[in-house]
Parts: C-alpha cells; structure tokens; sequence
C-alpha cells in the first residue's frame, strides 16, 4: 500500500491505495475526477497534473504529447500514470470549475408540488450537472458542477461502452456522487439540511438516466437501439444512493427514445411549445443534438451526435467555460481581437468563442467555404499560446453539420419549410451564451430563423423543476413523451444528402 497526498484549492487530503493504481482512479474515487474526455486513453492531455514521489516512468502517450520541459517540471497525465509509492498530485488550473447555466425559462402552472419540505430538481448534461433546491413557496439556491463521469469520456458513446464493458456499477456510483454533493451544496446555501429533502425530479436523456439507474444499456450500443427502459416513474432515493431519506421518492420523466431523452421532455415544458398552436421548433444543441418539432397537435423529434466540439472536449486548445477561455471574438480594425471568461490571459477556448471566431475567419476570408485556412496555414493564432487550428475547424465542421442536417430533416420529413417555423427555442448550457448572429454565420443555425430565435437557457432543470412543483405535469409530461415520433437519421438519405451539404460553410 502507498500514501498518496491530494493538494486542492481548498486543502490537502491524503489516500491510502494499492500500489500500482493510476493516478486518475484515484482521483475520481476521491471526488477530484480530472477531466478526460478521451475516456483515459492518453489522447486528449486535458488531465494534467503535477505529481512527484514514487511513480511509473512516464509512458509513450505522455512522452508524446508532453513537452521535455512539462515533464522534468513534474507535470504528467493522470490517465498514464500509476502510484508505486508514497506520492503527492496537485492538481492544475485547467480543472477550475466551469461557467454552467442553471437558469431558464418556465411556464406558469398550478402548484402542487410532490414534496412538503424541501424539493431538489437535478439536470444531468453530458458535460455538466445542475441543480436547484424549493420550499414550498420559493427558489432557495442552485448550484453546478462539471459531470464527474467525464473521466470515463467526453461523449455518451464512449460512457455506454465503458457500461457494457464491465464499468456499469462505477458509472453509476460516479454520477450519484456528483448529485450527492450538488445536494450537500445546495442545503448548505440554503441553511437547511438533506435529511429534509422529500421529493426529487432528475432529468437527463437517455443513457444518462440509465447510467444513474444502473440499468443495462448495452440495447443503446447496437442496433436497432430500442431500449426498454424509457422511465416516467419514481424510484427511491435509498436505491441511489443518495443522501436523502431512503424512501424519498425521485421522479425520472419520461424519454421519447433511446437518443431523445427526459431532458428533451422537461425542456419542452419549460418552453411552452406544445401548448400552443403555432409551429416551433426546439434545439439542444450539445455532445448529443436532440431536435423536437411542434406542429398542429403533433411532436416529432430526433437526436444527432453532434459530438463534444462546441464543450471544447476534442478541440487542440478547447476547454469548457472557465476563467481565461476565449468566449466571444469580433472583428476590430481587420483583425480578430477576443474576450476572456474573467478577463484574464487566454488559455484555450470554450464553445461560444468557437463560433465567434470561426465567425470572423469567415469575414476577414481567411477561412474559405470549405472550411481551408488561407495560404494552407495549418492555424491561426488568437493570441499568446492560443491558436485555432486547421484540425479544429474539421471538428467544428462535422459538429455544426450534423446539428444543422438534424434540423434541415425534421423540417422536410414533416412537411414544411423554414418558412413555416415561426420559433425557434434553443435550449442548453451552450446556446445560452452562442451569438445567435455567429451561430448563423457559420451555419449552425439557418440564417432565416436567427430573427425568429428564443434563447431558453437551462430548459432542461426548469422543466425538471416544473414538474417537482406540480404533480399533474408529470403526467402531462408522460404523455407527450409517449405520443412523439422519432425520425430515424441513421438510415435516413436525406439526413446523409445533408450532413454533406452543410459541412460547407
């Protein structure tokens, strides 16, 4: 056995481990889970760390993708690097806490909420959890924190088959964790305590509920991806381990399918799109796209993998929305000047600079249509240690292309052209900080319907917390769900006629 030493912001914890155990095993056991949105496979270098002691010698993907200096100064990848003995890790800026939405728009409803004391309502985003805690009469506090399960990959691919593969109860102890604490933080905001909690709504799509549940998933990993388990119902705190009372109930809404989520079913709530006669349309634009069209009294939906591009998982300098992230660019006196996330010295860049600065290439020609730097330059520097590479502009690409053919789709599939769309609500943490007007530029958003464009926030938690709040929505909510059509673009030619098309820019 080995003394490991864990130095945070906030204090110095120390693990006894077996010797041999990698550093992010650790670290994500102790609640301290690096970010890793190559699931661990050494690709990504988002989990550095400064580490000294008795360690294993460094590997080749640390050799290869660390620099000499980083690795004479003590800095390793926590995914490569096993504790052989007494040891010490600190933990580095790149793993500050992120900019997360926990706001959104709501509906007004009739009060009847399915809690006496307190009620907490749970978002679980792919990248991201959010939360808020109710008394009977009012809002008491919110709180965020990145998803822990980001160490077993940046996208729910990746997490499915670490779950068929032998990782289900570890996923699942993961993610209750990180709600455990979102509940710890929010009674302690609020001065009360988790004892008092007796109601819960959680949300999330698909395969993040059955992460949660740990119900088998391996139905999400192959065709025809008809899963069984679609929720709608309550399930006893004690069953997940959360801190609450073990019979307090936690109400899981209900999913459309295997790749449209509850998280769609408590945004459109939240929205307010179903309850009206005009035809709308709804986006989450995230790591999983899910698109819902509302039109005369029929709910047609789909999912596209749009991937984790605009989190900045898979970007060469991409980082989710913390201090010194690029998060919005212009074009002043012809050149590309930024704005940091706190103001202070760049560091990378998070999704909403993406679209600003691909935006703005596309304005001073330096990016061409297809998507080729000018003069075959393989980036273009943003400032000190930053740059937006060729490879980037790729991700990007194939990230907006699949969101944008989703959408293109479930318009023709219905019937109708963007003309007839008089709403378009986006929903997410990502679209409450894109400019709509740069979402359109690169082709994310049709330009026709940036004008007609609702930004909602977190519409997810809102709906969530609608429903904590008044019973009869959980059943409104069921049914919508049960009633949606889900087009299917894996098989769908024009999907894939689409997806070609807007890979131009």
């Amino acid at each position: 056995m080995a003394l490991l030493t864990i130095q945070t912001q906030t204090g110095d914890l120390t693990a006894v481990v077996s010797e041999g155990t990698l550093l992010s095993s650790i670290l994500q056991h102790e609640g301290h889970a690096p970010d890793m949105p190559c699931g661990g496979q050494g690709r990504c270098l988002k989990c550095r760390v400064w580490a000294a002691g008795a360690l294993s010698a460094p590997s080749p993907a640390e050799v290869k993708g660390l620099s000499p200096q980083e690795l004479s100064a003590g800095i390793r990848l926590a995914c490569c690097t096993k504790v052989l003995g007494d040891a010490q890790v600190r933990l580095l800026a790149d793993n500050a806490v992120s900019q997360i939405c926990t706001q959104g728009a709501g509906q007004a409803f009739a009060p009847d909420p399915m809690f006496s004391r307190l009620g907490a309502a749970v978002d679980i985003g792919t990248t991201t959890l959010a939360a808020q805690l109710y008394d009977t009469e009012h809002l008491l506090a919110t709180a965020s924190a990145p998803n822990p399960q980001r160490s077993f990959g940046a996208d729910v691919i990746s997490r499915v088959g670490r779950s068929v593969n032998g990782d289900r109860e570890e996923l699942a102890q993961c993610i209750r964790q990180g709600i455990s604490a979102l509940l710890e933080d929010l009674c302690r905001q609020a001065g009360r305590q988790v004892s008092e909690i007796d109601g819960m709504v959680i949300t999330g799509n698909t395969a993040m509920l059955h992460l949660l549940t740990a119900t088998d998933i391996s139905p999400l990993a192959a065709a025809p991806f008809a899963v069984k388990e679609r929720f709608g119902r309550c399930i006893p705190a004690g069953e997940l381990d959360l801190p609450c009372g073990a019979e307090v109930p936690v109400y899981l809404p209900r999913c459309m399918s295997a790749f449209v989520g509850a998280d769609i079913t408590t945004a459109l709530m939240a929205s307010g799109i179903c309850r009206s006669d005009s035809t709308a349309l709804l986006a989450d634009i995230g790591t999983n796209g899910e698109i819902a069209l509302w039109h005369k009294g029929k709910l047609s939906c789909c999912s596209t993998a749009a991937g984790p591009a605009f989190e900045g998982a898979n970007l060469s300098q991409g980082m989710q929305g913390a201090p010194g992230a690029i998060d919005h660019a212009w074009v002043e006196d012809g050149t590309v000047a930024i704005h940091t996330i706190g103001e202070v010295a760049p560091v990378g860049i998070c999704g909403s600079g993406v679209a600003d600065v691909l935006a703005c290439l596309l304005k001073l020609d330096i990016l061409d249509e297809t998507g080729l730097l000018a003069d075959d330059e393989d980036e273009f520097p943003l400032a000190k240690g930053v740059a937006f590479t060729q490879m980037d502009v790729r991700q990007v690409q194939l990230a907006k292309s699949a969101v944008r053919a989703g959408m293109e789709t479930l318009i023709h599939q219905v019937g109708l052209t963007k003309g007839d769309i008089t709403r378009l609500a986006i929903a997410g943490g990502f679209g409450s900080y894109l400019s709509l007007d740069s979402a359109a530029a690169i082709g994310l958003l049709p330009p026709e319907l940036a004008p007609r464009c609702d930004v909602l926030g977190n519409a997810a938690l809102s709906g969530a917390a609608m429903l904590l709040r008044s019973r009869p929505l959980q059943e409104e909510s069921f049914l919508l769900a049960d009633r949606a059509e889900t087009v299917d673009l894996a098989t769908n030619p024009f999907f894939m006629d689409q997806y070609i098309e807007q890979m131009m820019f």
